[in-house]
């Protein structure tokens, strides 16, 4: 093989998608080379033959026949490599050692412009992922221009096949990150992935944790701003969605979508989804605490209060709570699988009718619909579908060890939670980490 191309070759050794296939112009030999996600290869290749036998090429020199496809240019590999991350097709003519750079048929990545279905965008690129991989690998070259962007393919499965793709930025990325999730698909390439949980099998990370191993975004700035920071994301075949490794606790809070907002307001944002955590695991457990254990907390004003508002509830605090929130658990699930035509009214119509009726009933008192009202408000601040189920879960253990021992047994909760969540890695790498790259200096 000619250097030239070798050179080229090995640039992309680590990328599935990169092509290099020789072909015949007019019984000229060339090699045509770019990405297979960023270029349709077939209709490339008729577009130019369909040119040339429209063509009138009797008469043309060497030069001549080469211009008809592009601009005609000395080798350059540094042009070369930027022209094929650019999405181009390069026609390289072994007889005169030059380059051709050609506008191809682009690769139809189908739905890039439709809106994300379950994350919303109020400031920024609105495409979203779709079930295809080739184009998700696609819209990331698109969205990331950059010469270090490196694509594994997997084949997973023993019978049927599942087709996965590891993205990663050389610059940026951990190499021994990239080794770990290699070496465990190569280990357990027979294994069958269905779904995330035969996923996180593969990969050999525990399903029973209650916080999710992978990060899920249908965002593609998102998936971007990840790679930039280090991270690893993994594309599956028939799944819209990608999946960056490792997940972190800063990802609760952060959106690259932020930084669209000047500095004041982006900081403000990340603090009220601080602050809706925090809601979400205490206000519950409070609650509980100042009116079964500990009500000598209280002023004396607020203790009258709270304890008119429970005048005629039969039911300790404990029961009336978990009451409550079994009922707004049921809802918010109910929310997800009614058809979204009559979801959202059926949902806020039952809530409002059953909520009168259970404090008129006097099951529970009117402070409690608010304080759950309020903790459900703030348990959707958080980034991420999978999160905001975290900390649900996280908001019972609190309340259980609040019943038992009140304000302290809150304290002991919360340190409880801190300590599971740094007992947690994923490859080596601490769940409490704030950034993964290597040069950590300009991301965050």
């Amino acid at each position: 093989m000619d250097p030239r191309i070798q050179e080229i070759k090995n640039q992309f050794s680590n990328d599935a998608d990169f092509f290099l296939q020789t072909d015949f112009l007019m019984d000229t030999p060339v090699i045509l080379m770019g990405f297979m996600t960023l270029v349709d290869l077939t209709e490339s290749r008729e577009a130019l033959h369909d040119y040339l036998e429209n063509s009138i090429l009797s008469h043309q020199t060497t030069d001549e026949f080469m211009r008809l496809f592009g601009e005609v240019e000395e080798y350059d590999s540094k042009k070369a490599v930027s022209s094929i991350v650019e999405g181009k097709l390069i026609i390289y003519f072994e007889r005169t050692k030059q380059l051709v750079v050609m506008e191809p048929v682009p690769k139809l990545l189908n739905r890039f412009f439709e809106p994300p279905m379950n994350e919303s965008v109020i400031q920024g690129p609105l495409s979203s992922f779709v079930e295809d991989l080739d184009q998700n690998v696609g819209i990331i070259r698109k969205q990331l221009i950059s010469e270090s962007l490196r694509v594994k393919s997997f084949s997973v499965g023993k019978g049927d096949k599942k087709r996965i793709s590891m993205v990663y930025s050389d610059e940026h990325v951990n190499k021994e990150l990239v080794t770990n999730i290699s070496r465990q698909f190569e280990l357990n390439q027979d294994r069958q992935v269905h779904n995330l949980q035969n996923l996180a099998q593969t990969l050999g990370l525990s399903n029973w944790g209650p916080i999710a191993k992978f990060k899920t975004t249908e965002l593609p700035q998102e998936v971007a701003q990840s790679i930039r920071t280090g991270k690893v994301v993994l594309f599956v075949d028939r799944l819209p969605l990608a999946l960056v490794l490792p997940n972190l606790i800063w990802d609760m809070f952060v959106l690259e979508n932020d930084r669209n907002y000047p500095i004041p307001i982006m900081l403000t944002l990340r603090l009220l989804r601080i602050i809706g955590i925090l809601m979400t695991l205490i206000f519950p457990a409070l609650y509980v605490a100042l009116v079964a254990v500990n009500p000598e907390v209280l002023r004396i004003e607020l203790a009258l209060a709270v304890s008119q508002s429970r005048e005629g509830v039969p039911y300790p605090a404990l029961v009336e709570i978990l009451t409550v929130l079994l009922i707004l658990e049921l809802i918010q699930e109910a929310s997800v699988r009614l058809p979204k035509s009559i979801g959202p009214t059926l949902t806020m119509v039952g809530g409002i009718i059953l909520g009168q009726a259970i404090v008129a009933a006097k099951l529970v008192s009117n402070l409690i619909l608010i304080i759950l009202s309020a903790t459900t408000i703030a348990n959707s601040t958080v980034i991420g579908f999978q999160n905001s189920i975290s900390i649900r879960l996280f908001k019972y253990v609190i309340v259980m060890l609040a019943a038992i021992y009140g304000v302290l047994g809150i304290l002991a909760g919360l340190v409880f939670v801190c300590a599971y969540m740094a007992s947690l890695n994923t490859f080596g790498v601490s769940y409490l980490h704030i950034n993964v790259a290597k040069d950590r200096t300009e991301h965050g």
